[in-house]
């Protein structure tokens, strides 16, 4: 099973970006699908989340309002796009899987994908 995940880049404050995770090996429509940041210095944090039936959730104070995740099974693609960039969203994004759900989601991601650096310049 493989997430490749992309799109990261260097962008100026107020800027977007769209990350996209590419899944291989499962059936990423039957997965809840998220994303996760780590900023330096700080522990691995989550940002959104989509369920197979396309519902989906965020960290409410950080991100909502700015951030749309959404996924295209027939691309088995899940893609975060970030509007309004701030400074503070400078982080590796990762991209993650699992086949349920708990608060404490990231305690039952069964995949990880490799990250991609998203920085946000002031």
């Amino acid at each position: 099973v493989q997430l490749q995940a992309s799109g990261g880049g260097l962008v100026q404050a107020g800027g977007s970006l769209r990350l996209s995770c590419v899944t291989s090996g499962l059936t990423s429509n039957t997965y809840y699908m998220g994303w996760f940041r780590q900023a330096p210095g700080k522990e691995r944090e989550f940002v959104a989340r989509i369920n197979s039936n396309g519902g989906t959730a965020y960290d409410v104070a950080s991100v909502k309002g700015r951030f749309t995740i959404s996924r295209d099974n027939a691309k088995n693609t899940v893609y975060l796009q970030m509007n309004s960039l701030k400074p503070e969203d400078t982080a590796v994004y990762y991209c993650a899987a699992a086949n349920r759900f708990r608060v404490n989601w990231a305690s039952v991601i069964d995949y990880w994908g490799q990250g991609t650096l998203v920085t946000v310049s002031s």
